[in-house]
């Protein structure tokens, strides 16, 4: 049974960081020789971001310090304690703005929702994004409710799996999923070339789909009709995401998009014949901008035309890396374009991982 997205809706903070400003932070708490310098000026340059949102900013316009940006981030690294604090402050209005957000393009009523799956790696705390969503929704208490956690950036691909299999159990299931991300609370300090990547890439942000097996109510929409998951061996050491004192620590390898790479071609023309699927019949792509060059890899070796990855490469340079509601935000612009027939959505995180769901976008009008 097919899982129709009858609506996905999106949200940043409103405070934006040009990524000129983001490096002026990155050299305050990441500063040391001039060398050192230099090379975090070429790395976010490299990353093509042009801006992203951060609800940390708002702490600077409610204190008056819009001198320095980010001022949460002061001479000392704060504690994780302090930054989930934080988390709970924000994750759950950002979280409400993209599911009402989502409500609204579905046409769906908060009283149809029968499931609610969350999702998120940035912040934990009970009671959770769920328990806020229900209440600021005015959902039934009787929802269903499924939190995914600690997944990094393919975190949404398994909630629509999740979502996908509640549809399969109850046909009458709407399935309300949200992904909210506050990348920016993990900002680490020192000097260390794989979190300074990190600081340069992540973002936050929120992103919310309405899912039911009904067919779709608008125009256009996408149907999930498969998913599927690898793990590449010997790559657990590429990636990490671990809770620290100060923070949660991100540990990328600048051997990730080659070690992807070699992997990627055979697994997903495997994947795609066990259902009846070549690569070359997929006419869209959602791939999760990890980055600008797991991109190129990703084009490279599946022999893609880059202005497939356009919409990718957009949301990365529009809004940065928000992990998981990342790849919502792409499928969000793929919506809007009128192209019928297979689509595929990737992405990646630790293990190294791989996540991948076959859509289809189908045209009633």
């Amino acid at each position: 049974m097919p899982l129709t997205l009858q609506g996905i809706g999106t949200a940043v903070p409103a405070q934006r960081l040009s990524q000129q400003e983001a490096l002026a932070v990155a050299h305050r708490i990441n500063g040391g020789s001039s060398d050192q310098a230099r090379l975090m000026d070429r790395i976010y340059r490299k990353t093509t971001v042009l801006s992203r949102g951060s609800v940390l900013l708002q702490n600077d316009v409610d204190h008056g310090a819009t001198r320095q940006h980010l001022s949460f981030y002061g001479a000392d690294s704060p504690g994780t304690a302090e930054r989930m604090r934080l988390f709970d402050e924000h994750a759950g209005q950002l979280a409400l703005l993209a599911a009402r957000a989502a409500l609204k393009d579905g046409g769906f009523a908060p009283s149809s929702i029968t499931h609610l799956v969350t999702v998120s790696c940035t912040g934990f705390q009970s009671p959770g994004v769920d328990l806020f969503l229900i209440d600021q929704l005015g959902l039934s208490a009787g929802v269903q409710r499924t939190h995914i956690g600690f997944m990094g950036c393919h975190g949404a691909l398994n909630g629509l799996r999740v979502a996908h299999a509640f549809a399969e159990m109850d046909p009458d299931a709407v399935v309300l999923l949200c992904c909210v991300e506050l990348c920016s609370l993990h900002m680490a300090y020192g000097w260390d070339p794989e979190k300074v990547v990190a600081n340069a890439l992540f973002a936050d942000g929120a992103a919310a789909a309405v899912c039911s097996a009904a067919p779709p109510s608008a125009d256009q929409a996408l149907v999930l009709r498969s998913s599927g998951s690898t793990v590449i061996p010997d790559s657990s050491d590429l990636m990490h995401w671990q809770i620290g004192d100060h923070g949660f620590a991100m540990g990328l390898s600048p051997r990730v998009p080659e070690t992807v790479g070699a992997a990627l071609l055979p697994w997903l023309r495997s994947w795609l014949s066990s259902r009846g699927v070549d690569l070359s019949e997929v006419c869209s792509w959602a791939v999760h901008p990890g980055g600008p060059r797991i991109l190129s890899t990703c084009a490279e070796v599946l022999s893609l035309n880059p202005r497939v990855l356009e919409h990718s490469r957009a949301v990365l340079q529009d809004h940065g890396n928000m992990s998981s509601a990342t790849i919502l935000f792409i499928l969000e612009r793929l919506c809007r374009q009128p192209v019928a027939g297979p689509c595929l959505a990737l992405a990646f995180g630790p293990g190294l991982s791989a996540e991948v769901a076959l859509l289809e976008c189908r045209m009633t009008a």
